[in-house]
């Protein structure tokens, strides 16, 4: 039932940015449902489907129910508009560090630092909860069935082998891929699992290590470190399409730094740092395939023919705000300790929130902080209604839908229990 050429859609990672595209997800959803061509047929309009980090949870959730498409992107959307970091992640070792007051925060430092002796954690926050949401709302055993039903060609998943360095794809498919090996990096097939999932979200340092069996086994963390081709695992499965959704901007003016600006806090430096890990793979594959894309047509057919590269169909949907910027107006819902321990890390006048938006838009798993990014997705990918129709081949509607698309000045409303469908759109 998927289309020939296959089409792919990438997620990248980016924790609590992932909320990003959903909203993307949910703008496809209408727009596709209003095409008159597809609007009845229900299709999964994605063959392929590629994640990582946080867009590995994203892209499993969306696999395993791609013979209800619609309905998989609004259990998302459910999921996604009603988040708290309690769903996530725990902060016990941080509550007993910030308790407000100073003597009894010495107290609390001296049983806390005796028990990381003790105990030796393996990273600052505890994602238990993240393990328990993930065995509801993902049902992997579901994934045969919708392969079968040719539904869906494969998924991928990606994480970072802790002992190896390597970066590992792990993938299954509807017919068998041969398996491909890079420079530190390999790809199996294997049966996607939970702990999958775990691994390639566990952002370093922030969450701990997940262990995987079977192929390839041992230790691994987030997908996104050590990535170096984000768009590769889509195109060995066979890809010709590729829908990329990034969790930052791609595009846009450069920011300027100020003049006589001071030392970058811990927070900065923290936030830079996840930036590296989470963004630029993915613009530096983006640019690389788009520099082969240009070669390729300046050769005559024959010489193409005898090269095993080949051109590649791509839309790419980013941001077209700052989530930094969005972060740092929300960076008060976050934990109490984990908004702490941001404060801690700057020394900046204030309270420091836009120095720690960076570090904290990973982690803001509240619900207005992802209702706006989810607004955000939305209005980003209506704004390119014509490309994304023109993506896909669909028609244009002949009479809009009534309800209006979701702004950044209007919030997502509460999502309602029933039905399990993405809310119409008014369609450009």
């Amino acid at each position: 039932m998927f289309d020939t050429p296959l089409t792919a859609l990438v997620l990248g990672g980016g924790g609590a940015r992932a909320a990003y595209q959903v909203g993307v997800l949910k703008a496809i959803a209408a727009l596709r449902k209003s095409s008159e061509r597809h609007r009845a047929r229900g299709r999964n309009p994605f063959g392929i489907i590629v994640g990582t980090s946080a867009g590995a949870i994203n892209a499993a959730a969306l696999a395993c129910g791609a013979d209800r498409f619609e309905a998989a992107v609004g259990m998302l959307a459910r999921v996604w508009q009603d988040f708290h970091c309690d769903q996530v992640y725990r902060t016990t070792a941080l509550d007993e560090i910030y308790t407000g007051n100073s003597w009894l925060t010495m107290l609390s430092v001296g049983r806390a630092v005796s028990r990381w002796r003790r105990d030796r954690p393996r990273s600052a926050l505890d994602n238990s909860p993240l393990a328990a949401l993930l065995a509801r709302l993902v049902p992997l055993d579901q994934l045969r069935m919708v392969m079968a039903q040719r539904h869906l060609h494969g998924l991928a998943i990606t994480a970072s082998h802790y002992s190896t360095g390597e970066h590992v794809t792990f993938y299954s498919t509807s017919t068998p891929v041969a398996p491909w090996q890079r420079s530190q990096r390999v790809a199996v097939p294997s049966p996607i699992t939970h702990q999958h999932l775990l691994a390639s979200s566990a952002i370093p340092f922030i969450f701990p290590p997940a262990q995987i069996t079977g192929p390839e086994p041992g230790w691994y963390g987030d997908g996104s470190m050590r990535q170096t081709a984000p768009l590769s695992p889509a195109i060995h499965l066979g890809a010709e399409r590729l829908l990329i959704v990034g969790v930052g901007r791609l595009n846009g003016p450069p920011i300027k730094a100020r003049p006589n600006e001071p030392p970058p806090t811990l927070a900065q430096i923290a936030g830079h740092a996840m930036s590296s890990i989470f963004l630029d793979s993915l613009a530096v594959d983006i640019e690389r395939m788009q520099r082969i894309n240009r070669t390729l047509a300046l050769l005559p057919d024959s010489v193409r023919q005898d090269t095993p590269l080949r051109p590649l169909e791509s839309l790419v949907i980013s941001p077209s705000q700052r989530i930094d910027d969005i972060a740092a107006k929300h960076i008060g819902h976050l934990p109490k300790a984990v908004h702490t321990l941001m404060r801690s890390a700057n020394d900046a006048d204030g309270d420091g929130s836009a120095q720690a938006a960076g570090i904290a838009s990973y982690l803001l798993f509240e619900a207005p902080f992802t209702r706006e990014l989810i607004a955000l997705g939305v209005d980003d990918t209506m704004a390119r209604a014509d490309e994304v129709r023109q993506f896909f081949n669909w028609d244009r509607p002949t009479v809009a839908l009534q309800r209006a698309a979701p702004t950044l000045s209007q919030p997502l409303p509460a999502p309602a229990p029933q039905p399990l469908s993405t809310p119409d759109i008014e369609l450009p």
